[in-house]
């Protein structure tokens, strides 16, 4: 088994690599190369558990996702978020559960059920590379994002609730919103707790390695806690990875360089693998249908149709909401401006009016429609349905809920992933307002970052120098006022390089405490520290070696 990962591994690798070389999206390419391959003979199986998949493979993912995503960007767009990444998840299992029941022979409502919870949540990370890739707007990623960090929550949790109900078994909690409640606000308490632990320990430990290793722990940490008290531990890993990334930003460069990089690692790995394991299920999952008695062609008219279901809802979801979205907006944005008036009408002293944030544009939710590529999560969920019931029987239908949940992952990946990068150029999706947003708080963050420099500085000629120090000190305010890059043996002595990094660390902790009085944006923020972690490793370094 490990041998056949490994040679899956550099496999994906090696298309991946072709693909980057040709600008095709590698997922994709890996997934199609691996439908194929299904089919070669002599192909083993290569089929994980459930629990390897959802335990060892989801966390790390999910985990990452989160400590790089900004939290203050997932709050703003926190209605959308849930509407998609909650409410959609149900509505989407409830009509593919009636398709399932009218066209499957056999297969009862409860077993319908399964396989719509089971199709519920679409899979973001091919969207979302492919949104980078193209330039997709700020809004659209952060919607996308964050859908994607909440829907596997809701799916599993009623995935739980209907197997129960199906294999005659009991949940923890019997009711599905109830069950939900608890399983989210269990996961969120249990993953915030742990991410502050681990900061804790990590605020102790000088080794950027012992750093990155606690972070590697706190996933499947947050994941097997959680489920451990029956709540969700996605939602767990989650709350862990915002908590961590929040944080993080005060850790030391070194550590946040080196987490950067394994995560990166990380992320492409996992990634790869993930799409190439999708694609080697094609030929066995056909088989082990056929062995079952199920009519192959019937199942694949079953899985269009639940395909073409499944987009109708998402478009009809998105849009409907858009137009909900956009009068909520209106009548917000016309009570702000009569207080603002009757503010100032009044000579009141005037109070800052938060502005809400804009609605999508149609170009924007057309995309977010066509997003609803299935992936990994799906098909552990379709794997992990058990073999018998309470009673011993067979769970019904649970060969045709594995082979329908394939072919509509599938025809996602095939229809949905590889248009997707033809329909965001078609549209030209104007970023104006992301880009002048973004523009302003690099802005800022540049003139804060002046103003912490000149203040230290004065603050340090006012201590007692030695000549040279003070000279270097006299230079670099010369230098900063006339906003001169001049050069010289003196900007590369060690006092200077140590001034430096003194200049670096008085300017992060000016930009960080912007960030958490809601003047900086989170983004903007880690973008500004990478920047500064470059430069201060540069300046240790060579502050090393010099004279």
């Amino acid at each position: 088994m490990l041998a056949h990962i490994l040679v899956v591994i550099i496999v994906a690798i090696a298309i991946t690599a072709l693909a980057e070389r040709r600008n095709v999206q590698p997922a994709l390419l890996v997934a199609m190369v691996g439908l194929g391959a299904s089919f070669i003979p002599g192909i083993p199986r290569l089929e994980l558990a459930p629990e390897i998949i959802l335990g060892i493979f989801l966390p790390p993912m999910l985990f990452s996702a989160a400590s790089d995503f900004s939290f203050s960007s997932f709050l703003k767009r926190l209605g959308s978020i849930v509407n998609l990444g909650v409410f959609m998840v149900f509505a989407t299992a409830t009509l593919v559960g009636i398709v399932a029941t009218i066209l499957v022979p056999g297969l009862g409502l409860a077993s319908a059920i399964v396989l719509g919870a089971v199709l519920a949540p679409p899979d973001a990370v091919a969207a979302i590379a492919i949104g980078r890739k193209a330039g997709l707007p700020t809004a659209v990623m952060t919607v996308l994002k964050g859908e994607s960090l909440i829907n596997d929550a809701a799916a599993l949790t009623l995935f739980t609730v209907a197997v129960a109900t199906a294999a005659g078994t009991h949940a923890f909690i019997g009711n599905t919103s109830l069950y939900f409640v608890y399983a989210a606000i269990v996961g969120i308490v249990v993953g915030v707790v742990i991410g502050h632990v681990a900061q804790l320990a990590r605020d102790k430990l000088t080794n950027p390695s012992l750093c990155t290793a606690v972070s590697v722990i706190v996933p499947f940490a947050a994941y097997l806690l959680a489920e451990e008290l029956h709540a969700s531990g996605v939602m767990a890993v989650v709350a862990a990875g915002f908590a961590l990334g929040h944080h993080g930003t005060k850790s030391g460069y070194a550590e946040r360089i080196q987490e950067r990089n394994f995560w990166r690692t990380i992320d492409t790995l996992l990634e790869i693998f993930v799409f190439a394991y999708i694609g080697l299920q094609l030929r066995f999952v056909i088989l082990d249908a056929g062995a079952a008695g199920y009519n192959i062609w019937g199942l694949l008219a079953c899985a269009a149709a639940i395909f073409l279901a499944t987009t109708l809802l998402r478009f009809a979801w998105v849009f409907g909401a858009a137009v909900l979205g956009r009068w909520r907006h209106r009548r917000i944005s016309q009570r702000l401006a009569e207080a603002e008036k009757i503010t100032i009408n009044t000579g009141r002293r005037r109070r800052r009016f938060s502005t809400p944030q804009q609605p999508l544009s149609w170009k924007e939710n057309l995309v977010v429609g066509w997003t609803g590529m299935r992936g990994v999560v799906t098909l552990a969920a379709a794997a992990g349905i058990p073999a018998l019931t309470a009673s011993g029987d067979a769970f019904q239908g649970r060969n045709a809920i594995l082979a329908i949940a394939f072919f509509v992952t599938i025809a996602t990946l095939v229809t949905q992933g590889l248009s997707l990068p033809w329909l965001i150029r078609t549209l030209k999706l104007d970023d104006t307002r992301d880009r002048q947003f973004t523009q302003d708080q690099q802005t800022l963050a540049e003139q804060l970052s002046d103003e912490t420099d000149r203040q230290t500085l004065e603050d340090y000629l006012a201590t007692e120098l030695d000549p040279n120090d003070r000279k270097i000190t006299q230079l670099m305010v010369h230098r900063l006022a006339t906003k001169s890059t001049r050069t010289g043996p003196d900007f590369n002595s060690k006092a200077s390089f140590t001034l430096g990094s003194r200049l670096l660390e008085a300017r992060r902790a000016k930009l960080i405490a912007a960030r958490d009085a809601h003047e900086l944006d989170d983004t903007v923020l880690r973008e500004t520290l990478e920047q500064m972690d470059i430069e201060q490793a540069f300046m240790d370094s060579m502050g090393k070696n010099a004279p």
